[in-house]
């Protein structure tokens, strides 16, 4: 039986860069970073309040052929990667503290019939949502 999410990918392009950002400025724990057999590096965070959910920071390449790993490069390099969800307790607050910390706002909080939203991209290119959520009905779409 399935439990729980434990694992997602994020693709970077240097994974200290991206270790780094997602440590001291969204506040992620660094959990693993080890080489393996050829060179591979896996290196994951996660935050503090969910250990049990690692995201890898990934460079393009194997298990990906050349020429998809070419295609996500490409991607991350023009900020066409998208990346995490993610819960915040005051959105505007957030957009507040990150933006003194030099993080690129792609769109500046906003209200929604979920919550209050906004997006970020991360060092990679990779676009990150942070929302405020509220409770909503289906008919607050309409």
């Amino acid at each position: 039986m399935i439990t729980n999410v434990s694992l997602t990918t994020l693709y970077c392009l240097d994974q200290d860069k991206a270790r780094d950002f997602y440590v001291d400025v969204l506040g992620f724990v660094p959990h693993t970073d080890i080489t393996m057999g050829e060179g591979f590096r896996w290196v994951t965070v996660c935050h503090p309040n969910h250990p049990e959910l690692e995201i890898t920071l990934m460079k393009p390449g194997p298990p990906l052929d050349a020429e998809a790993a070419d295609f996500v490069r490409r991607q991350l390099e023009k900020g066409g990667m998208g990346g995490l969800g993610l819960r915040v307790d005051d959105c505007r607050k957030t957009h507040e503290e990150l933006t003194a910390k030099g993080v690129t706002f792609l769109q500046e909080p906003s209200d929604r019939p979920y919550g209050v939203e906004a997006v970020i991209r991360d060092n990679s290119g990779n676009w990150l949502v942070l929302v405020e959520p509220r409770e909503f009905k289906p008919e607050d779409f309409a």
